[in-house]
């Protein structure tokens, strides 16, 4: 079980549409957050807040076989939302996670029709935030428009990157009255093939599903630092999509967000996987020389390019740490993924042949160790004349 008093570094509580969560990991709805039993289990394993399971008019039906693997990090699943009754929500579900301490976040869906039935009775039920998520961008702002006039608690709204611009969309959703945004839902629809009974995995009526984990969170990461880059003072933004780790959640505060929501890592690993978690993200915080979550919170932003950058790379290849042993353990990654074949290690020595070299920096990447840095060379006349001709070629096909 999480405790507080354990942290030895940074303070990751955050203020979040003016509730204080424990840490900035909110659980997002799926299947984790199940009912009350599912919710308690996240909040005591160091959550900050509880998203509920999506809930409907009616109670979902799920194909059998509606969850597997895409990789070792991402899933694709074909679930609906929550498979009990609205009304054991409002009985049961959310008053036993509230009394039990949790914050609790009630997802309502997918119509402006469910928003009517549903919204006051989650309030009534004593959830503390209304999650709004619909299958179209239309639907959503007549839903958040319907919630904001008939229920006092905060309202979020959860975009969707399938959606043609979720970025315009949270602006509108801001215009609107919302009290937080959540970036993104699941991407879809995706497809898995069983090649050993040539078909489908998944068993939706079409044979498609939706992802989570690792593999979006690139999509993720992107709109969520434009939208944090086009509101300054948004501070209730909560990313979703792909956090595995603390170092994941950073990057997303980095860029913008002030939570990060939580699923996939949850399934894989275990719902008290999260209790590490908040431990390494309050150790990693202070290793980088941040006590809170707010120090954090947008650094990358003003780091971002204005124009490309074209130059070269000064690399820097220690194979041994400061005790004398290995830094680098010859694992030769950085060998196998240079295209040009510009890299060659001879232990303890390393070479680069600079006429082969793109300076692409995958090499970087793939080192286990961080026995391969690299700084960005200062820009020459030549490096700024190239800069100037990609330039001026972009602009033209553009």
């Amino acid at each position: 079980m999480f405790q507080k008093e354990n942290l030895k570094g940074a303070d990751i509580s955050i203020d979040f549409c003016g509730y204080k969560l424990q840490s900035p990991y909110i659980l997002s709805s799926g299947p984790l957050t199940y009912g009350a039993e599912g919710m308690i289990k996240g909040h005591q394993a160091g959550c900050g807040a509880v998203v509920t399971k999506t809930i409907r008019r009616a109670a979902a039906v799920n194909p059998v076989h509606h969850m597997g693997t895409v990789n070792q990090d991402s899933l694709i699943n074909c679930e609906k939302w929550a498979d009990s009754d609205r009304e054991e929500w409002y009985t049961k579900e959310i008053p036993e996670a509230v009394k039990a301490g949790c914050i609790v976040i009630a997802s309502v869906g997918h119509t402006l029709i469910e928003a009517q039935e549903n919204v006051k009775e989650v309030e009534k039920a004593g959830a503390h935030m209304i999650e709004l998520v619909s299958y179209t961008e239309d639907t959503l702002l007549p839903m958040l428009d319907y919630t904001k006039a008939n229920v006092k608690i905060p309202v979020i709204c959860k975009l969707s990157g399938n959606w043609p611009d979720p970025v315009g969309t949270a602006a509108r959703c801001l215009e609107h009255g919302a009290d937080g945004i959540c970036a993104i839902d699941s991407i879809g629809p995706t497809l898995k093939i069983d090649i050993e009974k040539a078909r489908p995995e998944m068993m939706s009526g079409d044979g498609f599903g939706w992802m989570t984990g690792g593999a979006m969170r690139p999509i993720a990461m992107r709109i969520n630092a434009q939208i944090a880059g086009n509101h300054p003072d948004l501070t209730n933004l909560y990313a979703s999509g792909g956090v595995m780790s603390a170092d994941h959640a950073i990057e997303y505060m980095m860029a913008g967000a002030m939570g990060a929501g939580i699923c996939t890592v949850g399934i894989l690993k275990g719902v008290e996987h999260v209790e590490k978690m908040c431990y390494d993200l309050s150790n990693r915080l202070k290793e980088l020389g941040y006590n809170s979550i707010r120090e954090v919170n947008r650094a990358a932003l003003p780091n971002f390019p204005k124009k490309e950058h074209v130059s070269k790379l000064d690399f820097s290849f220690v194979p041994f740490k400061e005790d004398g042993k290995k830094k680098c353990i010859s694992c030769g990654k950085c060998e196998t993924v240079c295209c040009y074949d510009a890299r060659t290690l001879a232990f303890p020595e390393m070479r680069v042949d600079p006429d082969r070299c793109r300076y692409c920096g995958l090499c970087l990447d793939v080192c286990p160790t961080g026995a391969l840095t690299a700084e960005l060379a200062p820009q020459t006349e030549e490096d700024l004349t190239l800069e100037e001709v990609s330039r001026k070629f972009n602009e033209s096909v553009n």
